[in-house]
């Protein structure tokens, strides 16, 4: 008599689970990145505008940031006005594809704002932007 062998089940690889881990993988990286995405600068009350429209930089900007009371800071590091163009020199020459976004509070001095971009001007900025915020729904942007 012969004894009959039953057959091996061979390894599978399920593929199924794994697509749906990765797919699951795959969205929380992309949140993460999302949310670690965030600006280099002081929270400061930007100026509305009816144009404004969201961007971020992420690590292409060089963050001046202009406080109602005159403070300055470079990237969140406090910086003396004397010393922000070599400041600013020395970013661009590690990186000169660098955009040099100027974040001055609705409240700062227009010359202060402007001495700020003179001075990334005189620096070697090649582009500058000044964020603002969208206006709020029911309020004109009029400012007079």
């Amino acid at each position: 008599m012969r004894i009959r062998r039953l057959p091996e089940d061979r390894p599978r690889i399920e593929l199924i689970p794994m697509i749906d881990t990765m797919a699951f993988l795959l969205v929380f990286f992309m949140i993460a990145s999302l949310a670690m995405s965030r600006q280099a600068g002081m929270p400061v009350s930007l100026p509305a505008a009816e144009s404004a429209d969201p961007q971020t930089w992420g690590d292409r900007a060089l963050v001046l940031t202009l406080e109602r009371d005159g403070d300055l800071f470079l990237d969140k590091s406090p910086v003396e006005w004397g010393s922000l163009t070599e400041r600013v020199k020395a970013r661009l020459a590690e990186e000169p594809e660098l955009v040099v976004v100027i974040n001055a509070d609705e409240e700062a001095r227009h010359g202060e704002v402007v001495a700020a971009m003179d001075a990334a001007k005189q620096g070697g900025a090649g582009s500058m932007v000044i964020p603002t915020r969208p206006i709020e729904e029911g309020r004109s942007g009029e400012v007079w």
